[in-house]
């Protein structure tokens, strides 16, 4: 019996900002105390505060301690675990108001969240099947086993109201109902999407980092409901600490007899196996990750035929993403209603987001359906920077579309999103303030796609290409007002004409921004100019004559001498010559650099 526990996270960014190395001084400190019998040290997934990492929380206490290097252990150990002193330096800070918060959950950024597909992340140690079970795991797959027919789960699914986080919110319980026919007779397949793609999303890479078990559980859930043997699960190769701890939970749960023959003494037999991709967005279409599974070059498939008729070599197969398989077990244990009692009336229960961009608090949150986007920003995010206003939110990575201030307090849910112009998406929030251009934002989400298309339809591989090389000339100063014009006409050609759902939605970052910020659009093409300074070419320095003292710093620092003037007299900028590098920015002490 420990009397206490140091919660140390181990996911990926935790890791990457040195908690192998605090995990390893935890350890040889507790050896040297003599405490490695008191206290139990537990590696964890990913707590959500992820810009604070390296995270250590010490219970029964609950003390939360962030960015803790290797050298401060030493100090914990014998402050804390030893004289019960808690170190202050170390405890968590609010980013608005400064105030030092001991416990995770009197946190802002904890407090209106609710999690459910999060609820194991950062509590338990993954690689340890005890620990998942200890909080109710493979529960959920005994009771439908022992106590459920097929089309009773099928039906609970159904009547939760849960659906597809990973982009499209399709219904679950529709897709699994769509395969569950002629069971015993036909070889069918479980898969899981775990080929997060979008730029700045990482919501299912952290359930599998802190609770592999529950997707394994889920799988199996759908295997017995649709009459399937056989589960897949096709996760990207640049996760290798999510594959890692998936091969470990794959063979833990052959070993305690839930995943392989006769589960439960059930009869049912269900297996899985991974499958690692390289990487291609494209993946992330269902059709094309199934025919990567088989082997083959990722590239999607004409539909119909639907998977649900005819997908994993040529069987029925369905296919959900981790996020919607970590609800399930929950699901199955708590009943239909008390899912479907939380979101929106057509949008059930929670949602997932990595949160980024221009915000304080980076990271994971899951909050119900329904919260505004005003919530998570301002409450949970903690606020903007610097005091900068908020600008746009774009929501479902290079598929999606963006946000403005005027919806900012507009109900997050799948219907409401796309009556903006936006989309869920798998969950990726990017916050965005003034100093953000948003024709450079549709110019970067171009890019990605464009380098991601799998080229096989002509309207995305040529005409992502278009649409960037005319958002390349409104960016560089060489655009036209019939340039915004085409763009509109060419977003609305591919939506009609691509063959997959990523070339269909590849135009959407562009026509929200032009829905939205056409104005800035305007800016760029009629008076060659980039309202947030962001666009290199069109910049334009000025030195206010009132403000410049003439101390000749920035002309000293000038790396193409493109400033004249002599000292103790108002200088000027020569733009033929001026590189816009900023160096004269940067170098003013007085604020008289400024852009036009």
């Amino acid at each position: 019996m420990y009397r206490a526990h140091v919660l140390v996270c181990g996911g990926t960014g935790c890791t990457a900002s040195g908690s192998g190395a605090v995990m390893e001084a935890l350890d040889e400190q507790l050896k040297e105390n003599h405490l490695d019998s008191e206290i139990c040290m537990v590696p964890t997934g990913c707590h959500g505060l992820c810009a604070e990492g390296p995270i250590m929380i010490v219970y029964p206490d609950g003390v939360f301690y962030t960015k803790v290097q290797a050298e401060d252990v030493p100090e914990i150990v014998s402050e804390h675990l030893l004289k019960g002193r808690v170190v202050e330096r170390l405890v968590y800070e609010e980013a608005k108001d400064q105030k030092r918060i001991e416990s995770l959950e009197d946190t802002v950024f904890y407090k209106k969240q609710h999690r459910i597909a999060l609820r194991n992340c950062g509590l338990i140690n993954p690689e340890k099947i005890e620990e998942y079970i200890g909080t109710g795991g493979y529960e959920a797959l005994g009771k439908v086993l022992t106590e459920m027919t097929p089309d009773e789960v099928i039906q609970v699914i159904s009547d939760s109201g849960l659906r597809g986080r990973g982009g499209a919110g399709f219904p679950t319980g529709k897709k699994w109902l769509y395969a569950s026919g002629n069971r015993g007779n036909v070889k069918k397949y479980v898969c899981c999407n775990a080929d997060e793609g979008d730029p700045g999303a990482f919501m299912d890479r952290s359930v599998l980092e802190g609770d592999p078990h529950v997707v394994l559980e889920a799988m199996a859930i759908a295997g017995y409901a649709i009459g399937s043997d056989q589960g897949y699960i096709y996760v990207r190769a640049e996760y290798p600490i999510a594959v890692q701890r998936l091969q470990v939970a794959i063979k833990q749960a052959r070993e305690y007899g839930l995943l392989g023959e006769d589960i439960f003494s059930s009869g049912f037999n269900f297996d899985i196996d991974l499958r690692l991709g390289a990487g291609a967005f494209v993946c992330g279409e269902e059709t094309a990750l199934m025919t990567s599974i088989e082997g083959n070059r990722g590239e999607p498939r004409p539909r119909p035929p639907f998977p649900a008729n005819k997908g994993l070599f040529g069987q029925p197969t369905i296919l959900n993403n981790v996020e919607t398989w970590a609800n399930v077990p929950q699901i199955i244990l708590n009943g239909a209603e008390w899912f479907s009692a939380m979101g929106t009336e057509k949008s059930k229960g929670t949602k997932v987001f990595a949160l980024g961009g221009k915000i304080n608090n980076t990271g994971l949150v899951e909050v119900p359906m329904g919260t505004t986007l005003r919530t998570i920003v301002e409450d949970i995010g903690g606020g903007i920077p610097e005091g900068r206003k908020f600008k746009a939110a774009q929501t479902g990575g290079p598929s999606g579309g963006c946000i403005p201030a005027e919806h900012f307090d507009i109900p997050i849910d799948y219907d409401n999103l796309i009556s903006i112009g936006s989309m869920m998406g798998s969950g990726g929030l990017i916050v965005m303030d003034e100093t953000t251009c948003m024709v450079d934002i549709a110019k970067f989400f171009l890019q990605f796609t464009v380098d991601e298309s799998c080229g096989k339809c002509t309207p995305c591989r040529v005409g992502t290409k278009r649409l960037l090389e005319k958002l390349e000339k409104i960016t560089e100063g060489r655009g036209t007002v019939a340039d915004v014009d085409e763009l509109e006409d060419l977003c609305n050609y591919i939506k009609e004409n691509a063959q997959c759902g990523l070339g269909q939605t590849a135009p959407n970052p562009v026509l929200s921004t032009l829905r939205y910020f056409r104005d800035e659009y305007m800016e760029h093409v009629v008076n060659k100019r980039c309202p947030a300074g962001v666009c290199k070419n069109l910049i334009v320095y000025k030195i206010d004559p009132l403000k410049c003292k003439g101390c000749t710093l920035c002309k000293r620092n000038c790396p193409v001498d493109a400033i004249s003037g002599t000292i103790k007299q108002p200088h000027s900028i020569d733009m033929t010559k001026c590189i816009r590098c900023g160096t004269c920015m940067e170098n003013c002490r007085f604020g008289a650099i400024y852009i036009e």
